[in-house]
């Protein structure tokens, strides 16, 4: 797998390219996501923002996800990482989003092991989700979550 520079750079040219843009809604990257796409130079052309939502309260506020969802399916979900990523498109106004939502560990939350992760991207037409299982430490879980997240989207991006 190309590393995730490579991988943001190409993200970030093939937009420029096509003249579209893309935002993000992060939960268990923390911003890592939005960190690795700004890292290019040229990232302000197609970058339009993120939206950090850690906390379930954040994703009810910030990203609309209703609390009967987090209440049936739990933050980290298929359900929960669709809205996400359609609410950052919609606040933002952009052609794509990228959603990421999991449990990093070292222990499990809501039931489910460390490395049980959800990406989500969104473009006008449609909303994908990928379920990850990711082995590792904390450190590890995100930095693959962050990898696997820029790696689908260029796939859907650049066919």
């Amino acid at each position: 797998m190309k590393k995730k520079n490579e991988l943001a750079a190409g993200i970030v040219k093939t937009l420029s390219k096509k003249k579209l843009t893309l935002a993000t809604a992060e939960s268990i990257t923390g911003g890592g996501l939005s960190a690795a796409i700004t890292d290019i130079a040229g990232s302000s052309e197609v970058f339009l923002g993120g939206i950090i939502s850690y906390s379930d309260t954040s994703k009810t506020k910030f990203l609309a996800v209703a609390k009967r969802l987090l209440t049936k399916y739990t933050a980290v979900s298929e359900e929960v990482a669709k809205v996400m990523a359609e609410s950052a498109r919609s606040e933002f106004k952009s052609d794509y989003a990228i959603a990421t939502t999991g449990v990093a560990g070292p222990g499990k939350a809501y039931g489910l092991k460390a490395g049980t992760v959800w990406i989500a991207i969104a473009s006008k037409k449609e909303t994908i989700a990928v379920a990850l299982d990711i082995s590792g430490d904390r450190a590890t879980v995100r930095h693959a979550t962050i990898e696997s997240a820029l790696a689908t989207f260029a796939r859907i991006l650049i066919p």
